[in-house]
């Protein structure tokens, strides 16, 4: 069982900074598109943190590597980032499985959209964490991210929305390392199908409203 994440701070130029943290009772299987521990391997903890949207840093890995240090977080672990506040953090259960959803929807794009140059995007990033409480195989971790990612496109046509997703989004799923492995993670799968229930009632749950940047709520 993955418990529900730590809600805490960090200090950076002058500002307490909330960051999310989940500290596992044991080594976990995962599967991430994170900067920091993607691909798959076995995790000890997840780190999102919010970054001002004036976030420039080329380093991504390095800067959520010192952030996981002074949280003491040690052995391999997920990292990610996210221009939201991670305090407005939304939570979904469905048969056992547990989704959490940072979501930041300002600037969605369809995700075979012509390249539009950098400077006139406002980002946004949808991160989500789920927990799936059986072992998956490689091959159904892997279906489960396209599981959880058709999920999120689908609640995001249903609000209206013209896209699929942000530039920046990024999805981990874990499950527990021992057990027959499960063979599938699709969405008529046994784990799958409450994977995107789950993932899909977390982005409704947020809808249509702005989501504000963390940085810009200081200024209002």
């Amino acid at each position: 069982m993955l418990s529900d994440p730590l809600l805490t701070t960090r200090r950076e130029d002058g500002r307490d900074v909330p960051l999310l943290v989940w500290r596992m009772g044991r080594p976990l299987r995962a599967v991430s598109s994170a900067p920091l521990g993607g691909g798959i391997g076995v995790r000890r903890w997840v780190l999102n943190a919010t970054v001002p949207m004036s976030y420039d840093r080329d380093d991504p890995a390095d800067h959520l590597t010192e952030l996981a240090g002074l949280l003491g977080l040690d052995g391999p672990g997920v990292g990610l980032l996210t221009g939201v506040d991670v305090g407005e953090v939304v939570t979904r259960t469905d048969t056992g499985v547990r989704v959490w959803a940072t979501v930041g929807l300002g600037t969605p794009i369809p995700a075979a959209a012509p390249v539009v140059p950098a400077a006139s995007q406002r980002v946004g990033t949808v991160n989500i964490v789920a927990y799936v409480p059986a072992r998956l195989g490689d091959a159904a971790l892997v279906n489960a991210v396209a599981t959880a990612t058709e999920a999120k496109a689908q609640a995001i046509a249903e609000l209206g929305l013209p896209g699929t997703g942000t530039p920046t989004d990024a999805v981990t799923v874990l499950c527990p390392p021992d057990g027959p492995a499960g063979a599938y993670g699709g969405p008529r799968s046994q784990w799958g199908a409450p994977l995107a229930r789950a993932v899909h009632a977390a982005l409704l749950a947020v809808g249509t409203d702005t989501v504000v940047p963390w940085s810009d709520r200081l200024q209002v």
